[in-house]
C-alpha cells in the first residue's frame, strides 16, 4: 500500500490559513473519492475539504481548533499502490504520494489594498520554531511591511496561534494598540524567549453558550460574531464615516417587477427579486463615478478597475456574511438575478467558498427586508462606501405633470450611503447616491427581460 498526504488546499488569494473545526472521518475509516474529510473555517467563511483519492484514513496530523497554513499536510491516507511502508509518517517521501507542491507564488499572498513596501521582514522557510527562527505567515509579513514593523517588534508580538504563531488578529491588535499603554498586555518583553517548551496554547473556536449570572445571562460570541465584531470596530477606527440620504420614487420599478415576475419564474425556474435591480443601478452609478469604487492605502487612493459588489446576507444563526458578485457591471439583469439567488442560497446553506467573499469593491445591504426605512451601515473595509436601501412603502406624494402638480399614491424608498470622508467628500458621495436613485426612478416600464 502507498501513503498519500493530503494538503490544506489554496482557498483564495488572500487566505493563508484556516482553523479546523471538525473531523468528519476518523482513523481507520474507509474514504471514497470526494468524501468530505474535515470542515475548516477561515476569517471569511466555513468550508469543507474533500478527499481527492479513495483509501483508508491513517492519521490526522491536526486536531479540531488548531490553525493550519495553506499547503500544510493535514492527513495521511492509505491508498492502493505498489509501495509499502511500515510507518505512516510524512518524513518518508519514498513511501508517500505527494500532492502538487505549493510554489512561493501560491503562498506569497497579499492583502487587498496594501502595497508591497521596502525593507521586508526576513523570509524563512521554517514551519515552526527551528534554531531560534520564528515562522510568520505571508499574510502577517505583508501587514508588518505595510505598518513598518521592525523584525524586533515583530518578534516581540505574543502569538495565539499553534505553537505560538502570530496570527493576523495578533498583529492587527498590536498595530491598533501600538504606541499606547495597551500594547504592554499584547507584546512580549524584549528579553522574553521566543521558544516555549510547554505544549502550545491552542485558541479554541468558541461555541455559543450561556452562563447564568444572577438574573442576567452571559452569551459568549461564536467565532463568526467575534470576527464581525473586530471587523466593525476596525472600520470605525480607520474610516471617518459620513452618511447621506435620498428618497426615491420607485413606482415604475415596482410595477415592472410585478408585471414580469411570474413569466420570469416560469422561464428561469427562480424568482427575480429587487436586489439585482438595485445592484444594476449601483453598477451604472459606479461607472459614472469611479472615484467611489476605491480603497485607500495611506495617502494613496486605489481606483479599482473591476466593479465587484458585495451583497450583505443575514444568516439563519443571526450572523452576517458578504458574498461578492464579481464584475457585476458585465452581467445582464438575468445574470445578476441568478448570481444573487445562487449566493443567497449558498450563504444560507453554509456552502460558500472562500473566494466567494473576496475582492469586493463596494457593498450593498437591503435593510428594508427587515421592515427598516433607513440606516447608517458601517463600511466594509478596505472598501470606501456602502449603500443601504430601506423598505418600499406606499405614500402620498406630489406628482409633477404638464397640467400642474397632483397628489398620488407612490412607492417610495429611502437610500443611504456611508462613505469614507478621507477620500469621498459630501459632493461626490451625495451626487453618486442621487445618481443611483435616478436610475431607479427612471426605470423603463417596457423593458424586456
Amino acid at each position: 500500500m502507498a501513503l498519500y498526504k493530503l494538503l490544506l488546499p489554496k482557498m483564495g488569494e488572500s487566505v493563508s490559513e484556516a482553523t479546523i473545526t471538525k473531523w468528519l472521518k476518523q482513523p481507520g475509516d474507509l474514504i471514497e473519492e470526494d468524501d468530505t474529510l474535515l470542515e475548516i473555517a477561515t476569517d471569511k467563511v466555513d468550508s469543507e475539504v474533500p478527499s481527492p483519492v479513495r483509501g483508508v484514513l491513517k492519521e490526522q496530523l491536526y486536531t479540531a481548533d488548531q490553525i493550519v497554513q495553506v499547503g500544510d499536510v493535514v492527513a495521511i491516507i492509505e491508498i492502493e499502490g505498489d509501495t509499502e511502508t511500515s510507518e505512516p509518517t510524512v518524513q518518508s517521501p519514498e513511501s508517500i504520494v505527494d500532492q502538487p507542491a505549493f510554489s512561493s507564488e501560491t503562498t506569497n499572498l497579499e492583502i487587498p489594498g496594501i502595497a508591497q513596501l521596502g525593507n521586508p521582514v526576513e523570509e524563512t522557510t521554517n514551519k515552526h520554531y527551528e534554531q531560534g527562527v520564528r515562522f510568520y505567515s505571508p499574510l502577517v509579513k505583508n501587514i508588518a511591511r505595510h505598518e513598518g514593523l521592525s523584525q524586533e517588534e515583530l518578534d516581540r508580538i505574543q502569538g495565539t496561534g499553534v505553537e505560538g504563531r502570530v496570527t493576523k488578529e495578533d498583529i492587527l491588535l498590536y498595530v491598533a494598540n501600538r504606541g499606547t499603554q495597551q500594547n504592554t498586555d499584547h507584546a512580549k518583553p524584549t528579553n522574553a524567549p521566543l521558544i516555549k517548551n510547554e505544549p502550545a496554547q491552542v485558541t479554541p473556536t468558541p461555541t455559543v453558550h450561556t452562563v447564568v449570572n444572577g438574573s442576567d445571562e452571559i452569551i459568549e460570541m461564536d467565532r463568526m460574531r467575534r470576527l464581525i465584531s473586530d471587523h466593525m470596530v476596525k472600520s470605525v477606527q480607520v474610516s471617518p464615516h459620513v452618511c447621506s440620504f435620498v428618497e426615491a420614487d420607485v413606482t415604475n420599478l415596482v410595477l415592472w417587477r410585478n408585471k414580469v415576475k411570474d413569466a420570469y419564474k416560469k422561464r428561469e425556474g427562480e424568482n427575480i427579486t429587487f436586489t439585482p435591480l438595485f445592484i444594476e443601478a449601483i453598477t451604472k452609478a459606479l461607472k459614472d463615478f469611479p472615484l467611489v469604487n476605491i480603497s485607500i492605502d495611506g495617502y494613496n487612493i486605489i481606483k479599482k478597475k473591476n466593479i465587484n459588489i458585495g451583497m450583505a446576507a443575514a444568516l439563519p444563526n443571526g450572523n452576517l456574511i458578504v458574498p461578492v458578485i464579481k464584475n457585476a457591471d458585465q452581467l445582464s439583469l438575468v445574470g445578476l438575478s441568478k448570481s444573487v439567488n445562487d449566493l443567497a442560497q449558498r450563504s444560507r446553506a453554509n456552502k460558500l467558498k472562500p473566494d466567494d467573499t473576496q475582492d469586493g469593491t463596494f457593498t450593498f445591504t437591503n435593510i428594508g427586508a427587515f421592515g427598516n426605512i433607513m440606516g447608517t451601515p458601517i463600511i466594509n473595509q478596505p472598501q470606501a462606501a456602502i449603500l443601504a436601501v430601506g423598505t418600499i412603502t406606499k405614500k402620498p406624494a406630489v406628482i409633477e405633470t404638464e397640467y400642474g402638480d397632483m397628489i398620488g399614491i407612490r412607492h417610495m424608498m429611502y437610500l443611504s450611503l456611508s462613505y469614507d470622508h478621507r477620500a469621498i467628500d459630501g459632493a461626490l458621495g451625495g451626487t453618486f447616491l442621487k445618481r443611483v436613485a435616478d436610475y431607479l426612478e427612471n426605470w423603463d416600464s417596457n423593458r424586456e427581460i
